[in-house]
């Protein structure tokens, strides 16, 4: 069994490998060969009120690389004046994820990954492939909210399927979009733009992304879109919901697999239950824009030739980036584990750590 840290991972997983996993993974599920089940959250509140425990999990399986795979989080959680979520575990600057994948071929645990690189990549890489099936051909103009880990990876997947010569970028931490634009303008050889206005980073692009921590809507007015655009998120409340529903076409990732049931809530986006009483829950700040909660067609649609994509260069596209997130670590995971093998990196542990002889 292997235990594969981040800087291993770093070593294998490029956005081009990615998105190739991804799309792998993808066609497993068109032809019923790949199995997910979507995220879910368990809270449970801190004697401290401004702080909430979170446990997230999700699970998927693909048949082409042999692999299922669970991505297991564990994070405390803080929502500063209410406009953002902040995590950490044990204390600020450190979390804890784990991928956690085993072989659908006999059973055997094959790999302990951090799930950090692998959960930037991914989200980013199914950004891409919005971008790859829904955006114009000749899209070269790059609007960014946000100077993170997201915001790094959804412009790499857009640079690996767009000819990207511009990039303009809002953060409303000036030294924050100074340094995205310095960063990567230099490692993509592209000309990026820190924006000072969230409207200058929508007008007169072909792409726009928000990839950002923010719970509130982050592109409030619609008459910043023009026709032609091709929009996305990282979250359910980024997007006024009528420049959603303004849109020609509107496509979500995938569908969640589980239904909310006695004692379950939507928090963010995402099936959850809570061990508090009502006081206790109202602490969450749950974001009143959920645009994910909608059935749009799904990607896998446009991929299989079911559905048609963009007809028109003058459409206004929406890609909904959720659902599906259990396969897309199947995938990914999935690829790291074979290629960690192929080139002889990780760090082996006893498989037999792991197995017993008493039967379950």
């Amino acid at each position: 069994m292997l235990l594969i840290n981040n800087q291993t991972v770093e070593q294998i997983l490029d956005m081009k490998g990615c998105m190739a996993a991804l799309e792998t993974g993808y066609r497993d599920l068109i032809n019923e060969r790949a199995v997910y089940r979507g995220r879910y959250d368990l809270f449970v509140p801190n004697d401290d009120p401004k702080i909430m425990y979170r446990w997230g999990t999700m699970e998927g399986a693909s048949r082409s690389f042999e692999t299922f795979a669970i991505r297991m989080k564990s994070d405390m959680l803080e929502w500063p004046e209410g406009k953002t979520v902040e995590k950490y575990c044990i204390e600020p600057g450190t979390f804890c994820g784990i991928v956690l994948v085993f072989s659908t071929r006999n059973g055997e645990p094959l790999a302990i990954i951090n799930d950090g690189i692998i959960q930037h990549m991914r989200v980013g890489g199914c950004a891409g492939l919005g971008v790859k099936y829904l955006s114009r051909e000749d899209s070269h103009v790059i609007g960014i909210f946000g100077a993170g880990g997201m915001a790094r990876t959804y412009l790499l997947a857009f640079h690996e399927v767009r000819k990207i010569t511009e990039v303009r970028v809002y953060s409303p931490t000036k030294k924050n979009r100074e340094a995205f634009a310095q960063e990567m303008g230099e490692k993509l050889a592209i000309k990026i733009i820190p924006v000072e206005r969230p409207e200058d980073a929508v007008r007169g692009c072909d792409i726009v992304a928000t990839c950002t921590d923010s719970i509130q809507v982050v592109v409030e007015d619609p008459s910043w879109i023009e026709p032609g655009m091709h929009l996305t998120c990282v979250k359910s409340n980024e997007w006024n919901p009528e420049i959603v529903k303004r849109s020609d076409l509107v496509i979500k990732m995938g569908r969640a697999t589980m239904n909310l049931d006695v004692g379950m809530r939507r928090i963010g986006g995402e099936a959850a239950v809570v061990a508090g009483n009502e006081e206790e829950i109202k602490r969450i700040a749950n974001p009143r824009v959920d645009i994910f909660s909608s059935d749009f067609p799904l990607l896998t649609d446009v991929m299989s030739g079911k559905l048609k994509g963009r007809t028109d260069r003058n459409q206004v596209t929406f890609f909904a980036n959720s659902g599906t997130q259990g396969l897309q670590f199947a995938s990914t995971a999935g690829y790291v584990v074979r290629e960690a093998k192929r080139r002889g990196l990780g760090q082996e542990i006893p498989t037999n750590w792991f197995l017993q002889d008493i039967r379950d």
